[in-house]
């Protein structure tokens, strides 16, 4: 609560999905979740919070505000540990504790961490990628070690503080690229390659017909599979046997293939690496991918309050009985006198709360 628009930023960002609080961008990140409004810059509230955690058993309470501000809101660890002993906090910030006024955003990270570096074409800018790949790196990793220290609780009886970095979160990828640096290696094995894999070769994409294809010959069988058929035994050569042959001609391979490539249908090239079983792939859009076989039954959905249906992101792996529907995204404060209640507040406290600004949506 405060000045300008009130709750998460992104309730306002995308086109209008049912109302002006909830947008697109909004919609997927926050289904199946409750939404309360709790005025944390006056004592009163990091009081209510307080209590909430206690009356409601909270296990896990995780933030996203730049370190600075934990305990001038009254939500770090210390404060609301002492509130529940066992609780696990976790916090996600742009480069942890130790530099607590630094913000940070995704493509933010994505720059400093070095990504945008090694993405894009070799002769063009520094490039992010398509997703907000660092947001979902720290948050899967806030994911696992809450996991892990509630198994470790349910052995130990004590909770936990988890800081992640966004930036070492980031960094810990570089896990193909990083090592390098040590290595002497040359400045081209760290730098943009655009499609085309750094160290095996050919993996590209590659020009068809009618449109592009991606294949990616990853050992010296599969390149001998696939100059083995009709289509690209014209590539092949003594020399290129071996991926070190093929790294060591690869600007001159990279021109035969696309001269191979250009003269048939993706089709005909999809059938020709399917039958010598070298990894390809049509480069789909987002409408295609939801409609892979491959993904069929994989989608969880959520509806409108109009009752629209609305397919999201697959669940990530598939497990027997687990639920793929999800209720909509909640309206700003929609469960704040709910949740409350739950916890214990009478009426006459809930609406005080509200008279005193400390509370909305009741």
């Amino acid at each position: 609560m405060g000045e300008g628009l009130p709750g998460d930023p992104n309730r306002y960002i995308g086109r209008n999905a049912v109302d002006d609080d909830r947008r697109t961008y909004f919609i997927a990140p926050n289904v199946g979740k409750e939404a309360i409004a709790l005025n944390l810059k006056e004592p009163r509230g990091q009081q209510t919070l307080r209590r909430l955690v206690d009356a409601l058993a909270v296990d896990v309470f995780c933030c996203n505000v730049i370190p600075r501000r934990y305990q001038a809101l009254g939500i770090d660890y210390e404060t609301l540990s002492a509130a529940k002993p066992d609780l696990i906090w976790a916090a996600i910030s742009a480069l942890g504790p130790e530099h607590p006024d630094v913000p940070g955003y995704d493509p933010v990270l994505q720059a400093m961490a070095g990504f945008m570096e090694i993405t894009g074409d070799p002769d063009g800018p520094p490039m992010v990628t398509g997703v907000p790949i660092v947001d979902l790196k720290a948050g899967d990793e806030v994911y696992a070690n809450v996991l892990l220290a509630l198994a470790e609780r349910a052995e130990s009886g004590h909770g936990k503080r988890i800081d992640v970095s966004m930036l070492q979160a980031a960094a810990s990828w570089l896990i193909t690229t990083l090592p390098l640096v040590d290595f002497d290696c040359d400045p081209s094995e760290i730098t943009r390659a655009g499609n085309e894999h750094r160290k095996f070769i050919p993996t590209n994409v590659y020009p068809t017909r009618d449109g592009f294809v991606y294949l990616a010959v990853g050992t010296d069988a599969q390149w001998k599979r696939l100059t083995a058929t009709t289509m690209f035994a014209p590539v092949a050569q003594p020399s290129r046997v071996t991926n070190g042959g093929r790294h060591e001609h690869r600007a001159a391979l990279r021109g035969e293939m696309i001269a191979v490539t250009k003269r048939h249908a993706t089709a005909e090239i999809a059938e020709a690496l399917s039958a010598a079983t070298v990894p390809w792939a049509a480069i789909n859009d987002l409408r295609q991918v939801r409609e892979l076989p491959a993904l069929a039954g994989t989608f969880t959905t959520t509806r409108t309050p109009q009752g629209k249906e609305i397919r999201m992101q697959p669940a990530a792996v598939s497990l027997p009985g687990m639920r793929h529907d999800y209720a909509f995204a909640p309206r700003y404060a929609e469960h704040t006198r709910p949740v409350l209640a739950e916890a214990g507040f009478a009426d006459h406290e809930i609406a005080a709360l509200a008279q005193q600004g400390i509370v909305s949506g009741v």
